[in-house]
């Protein structure tokens, strides 16, 4: 028996009971979000600033649906970041699947059902077929905490173990990365703080900053 589950519809604890899923609380686990970031421009900030003054303008006129967020902040993002130039490239709309054997009758161990996720990422950045980045970018009303799990089952599915995967999920306003690595049965992740362009600062100079080391890192 194949029980197909669409990705959007998994949950975190289904996550931890099926791939053996543990959230790190050790800070250095992720230190590339904080720990020496690069320096941006003085023009790279007024670009951003720019890119903020866009979005919260189209935003009192109408909530945002996802290819506008793609539009009026990803896109720069990732310009900036430099992931549309050699030797990154992009591929959009990528379709995921990862299975996973459960046993329907733990007293018999006999009986068994095999569950399969499926789901679409929305933009995938990926350099000599390893992922780096996986963005999710949501409608503007979209509630990051929806798109972690999500994002979660797209980093379990990378074909590589080997090296640690990112993520960044994002509905225009918000933003929050992910780092996973998977070890021996373990799959570990751990979260960054959450950047909101709500706030009085520009926090998406943070977010190009931890776009662009990760873009060093895998370059």
């Amino acid at each position: 028996m194949v029980q197909v589950i669409p990705a959007q519809n998994i949950t975190l604890a289904y996550l931890k009971e099926n791939f053996a899923l543990e959230n790190s609380e050790d800070q250095q686990f992720f230190p590339e979000w904080f720990d020496h970031l690069p320096e941006i421009s003085e023009l790279e900030k007024q670009y951003l600033d720019r890119v903020k003054s866009n979005y919260l303008s189209l935003f009192e006129t109408t909530p945002l649906l996802e290819e506008a967020v793609k539009t009026v902040v990803l896109s720069p993002l990732l310009d900036l970041a430099g992931f549309y130039r050699y030797p990154f490239y992009i591929a959009t709309e990528e379709f995921i699947e990862i299975s996973e054997t459960i046993i329907i009758n733990p007293e018999e161990s006999v009986e068994t059902a095999k569950e399969i996720i499926k789901g679409k990422i929305d933009v995938l950045v990926i350099q000599n077929k390893l992922w780096i980045l996986i963005i999710e970018s949501k409608l503007s009303s979209f509630s990051l905490a929806k798109a972690i799990p999500q994002a979660l089952t797209y980093m379990i599915a990378a074909p590589t173990s080997d090296y640690p995967v990112y993520s960044l999920i994002m509905n225009g306003e918000d933003f929050q990365f992910i780092k996973l690595i998977k070890q021996n049965k373990a799959v570990i992740y751990a979260l960054s703080d959450r950047f909101s362009l709500y706030r009085r600062e520009n926090e998406l100079y943070k977010v190009l900053q931890i776009l662009t080391k990760l873009g060093q890192i895998f370059s």
